[in-house]
């Protein structure tokens, strides 16, 4: 049986060559640009859970999006360079810290550090569906859909572990106006 999502993905891949020596147009440049912006402030965010957090698994799945961040930004950036596209200012990394010693009144909850990771990783996914969406050079919007598929994949394990944890936060439940109440 022919896997439709492999097929499609050769058939984009054979298709750069053609599209790599036309020009980024803007929206290309802006969403490469933005996203490797939000790659670079979550990069600060996860450096915080980590330093802040003592649970094993919290800290576990914030090293596994470090990794995938620096994947990604190391990718991105070279593409950007590649292109020369003005790269954004990055802010520094947070120093090594021991989380016992941060005061409880500033101290993250661990269901904070992970509903934050959760709202910047969803940023992510929409923020690269959207550039796939406006791209019309193939390998740009190739790399797009290689950027969602990891923050997706990486997003069930996140969901997984704040599941288990009770961390997810459920909007009510919608009962229309006149049905039967659950």
């Amino acid at each position: 049986m022919v896997n439709i999502l492999e097929t499609i993905l050769d058939a984009m891949k054979t298709m750069t060559v053609q599209d790599e020596e036309q020009p980024l147009h803007v929206g290309e440049v802006m969403a490469c640009w933005i996203y490797l912006t939000g790659l670079e402030l979550a990069k600060v965010s996860v450096q915080v859970g980590i330093n802040t957090t003592t649970d094993e698994e919290l800290k576990a799945i914030l090293e596994e999006d470090m990794k995938l961040g620096t994947s990604q930004r190391e990718r991105l950036h070279d593409f950007m360079v590649k292109e020369g596209i003005t790269l954004p200012p990055a802010p520094e990394d947070m120093p090594i810290s021991d989380p016992n010693s941060i005061p409880l009144g500033v101290k993250l909850t661990d269901e904070v550090i992970a509903n934050e990771l959760s709202l910047k990783i969803i940023s992510l996914i929409m923020r690269a569906a959207s550039a796939t969406s406006e791209s019309i050079r193939t390998d740009v919007g190739f790399m797009f859909i290689q950027f969602q598929t990891e923050k997706l994949a990486f997003a069930t394990r996140l969901k997984h572990l704040m599941r288990k944890r009770g961390w997810i936060k459920v909007p009510p439940f919608y009962v229309p106006p006149g049905s039967q109440q659950p």
